[in-house]
């Protein structure tokens, strides 16, 4: 089987960030944006949202790590 991934683009991180900063969680971000769960958390850890604390995400700051 083959998978298929998907790239985050700069407008899904921006979706990301006002998610997180109007208090969604985790799974309900992850399907508005279309990726897996453990996709989603990567990417926050990228945007510097540390020990759970989502509203810290910057969609700037995982754009830059990449």
């Amino acid at each position: 089987m083959k998978r298929k991934y998907k790239r985050l683009s700069y407008e899904d991180r921006k979706k990301i960030e006002a998610m997180c900063k109007a208090g969604n969680n985790a799974e309900a971000i992850a399907d508005a944006v279309g990726v897996h769960r453990g996709t989603l958390y990567r990417e926050l850890q990228r945007g510097g949202a540390e020990n759970g604390k989502r509203q810290q995400y910057s969609a700037e700051l995982a754009q830059r790590a990449i």
